[in-house]
């Protein structure tokens, strides 16, 4: 069993930053890939970027490239996640994710992980 908890969610204006962690706790040995989503109100929850847990590659969806920033400690088993130049848009709730059943390179579908965070608010007011 792998835990999850995402924090640093809140309110911010457009252009604003935000960093969001997510801190992993349990059997985090067996992570091999870790992953945000994030759903907006009446939408489909969207990928958004995902980090190979040891060999750090990543990837990111094209709406937040050169924005948003994926990274990991692993001695602290936390994911993060900075939001530079925020827009309204990308107002939603974030969740993390982690893959432990077996390795795949940069995951980016939400069945292709095992356990998920509660979520963490990001409103962006314009």
């Amino acid at each position: 069993q792998v835990q999850l908890v995402e924090s640093g969610g809140g309110l911010v204006q457009a252009g604003g930053s935000l960093r969001l962690s997510c801190a992993a706790s349990g059997r985090t040995f067996s992570i091999y890939n870790m992953g945000w989503f994030r759903q907006a109100p009446g939408k489909e929850r969207e990928f958004v970027a995902t980090i190979n847990w040891y060999g750090g590659s990543t990837y990111y969806v094209d709406s937040v490239k050169g924005r948003f920033t994926i990274s990991r400690d692993n001695a602290k088993n936390t994911l993060y996640l900075q939001m530079n130049s925020l827009k309204p848009e990308d107002t939603a709730v974030y969740y993390c994710a982690a893959r432990v059943r077996d390795y795949v390179n940069l995951p980016v579908r939400q069945y292709e992980y095992d356990y998920w965070g509660q979520g963490t608010q990001v409103t962006v007011s314009s």
